[in-house]
């Protein structure tokens, strides 16, 4: 069983009549992903490739049936996009943009939660979710996944993710959802989220968690697992030979006074039962060894 999208989702592309927004909508409904809908006011009542263009998210939701969204616009225009989806009840967003400034992020994050706690925000900033084999919103490439579990992937990094699919899928082993949760310093679905819906899902029997230095998200990661988590983990942190003070690609990404550091994230998860790998090619082979034990 997938988490968060499955064959059911039906998805409102925000942003489907831009360039990029095309492009990966129309990927993500030629995997088999029931995408719905589009948004623009300025050109309602056309359509992408047969997918019709509504003037609001609210319409799409109540003439298509839009039950999840997926937010490909600039970062000028993203908060409110995410907030306009949350207003019409829409339960699950996923909003790929960047560089999206941290007041934006903040603000949002608190709304959702005080006005809006239906609505579940994936990212920003973050590659979207995969379940193989059923659903697609996002960038996360169709071609490195396998279908049919057992294992469950949360990431930070979207490329690490894509390595952590390639490395299982060449092992034998399927997925049965990966969800990136973003790189940005406020991200709307964490680590621990994540992790509950796995530990949740009795399809998935192993959980792979990427995570990468700044910030104290894999720590409190490993304190939830220690407490909650009685399936197998395996994980890889980005950032060893990071130097300390360094933005290294994401926002989140930073090292300051010490805190944050790859070794210490390692440490904390190993202390917590979790099967550390020094190298993303090892993930396939630890996973194995994870769910033999």
């Amino acid at each position: 069983m997938a988490v968060f999208v499955d064959e059911n989702t039906r998805v409102v592309v925000q942003g489907l009549t831009g360039k990029q927004g095309q492009f990966y909508g129309l990927r993500n409904r030629a995997y088999g992903t029931k995408v719905v809908a589009g948004t623009n006011p300025k050109k309602a009542g056309t359509d992408v490739e047969g997918i019709p263009i509504f003037a609001s998210v609210r319409e799409a939701v109540e003439k298509a049936g839009a039950n999840a969204a997926f937010i490909i616009v600039p970062s000028f225009a993203a908060a409110d996009s995410i907030l306009e989806a949350a207003a019409a009840g829409v339960p699950f967003i996923v909003c790929v943009t960047e560089h999206i400034p941290a007041h934006d992020q903040a603000r949002v994050y608190n709304l959702l939660k005080r006005d809006y706690p239906k609505s579940r925000l994936l990212g920003p900033n973050c590659a979207g979710i995969l379940s193989p084999g059923k659903c697609n919103i996002g960038f996360t490439p169709t071609e490195v996944c396998k279908p049919g579990g057992p294992v469950g992937v949360v990431s930070r990094s979207g490329t690490l993710a894509y390595q952590a699919l390639y490395e299982l899928t060449e092992a034998g082993i399927g997925q049965t959802t990966c969800v990136g949760i973003g790189g940005d310093p406020v991200p709307g679905t964490s680590f621990i989220d994540a992790l509950e819906a796995f530990q949740n899902d009795p399809e998935t029997g192993a959980i792979v968690l990427i995570g990468e230095i700044g910030g104290s998200a894999e720590e409190e990661a490993a304190a939830y697992i220690k407490a909650k988590v009685t399936k197998p983990v395996v994980s890889y942190i980005a950032g060893v030979t990071a130097p300390a003070g360094k933005k290294m690609g994401h926002a989140g990404a930073i090292v300051s006074g010490g805190k944050g550091t790859a070794k210490a994230k390692m440490e904390a998860l190993a202390d917590a039962g979790v099967f550390v790998a020094q190298n993303p090619t090892e993930i396939g082979g630890l996973i194995k060894k994870a769910l033999h034990r």
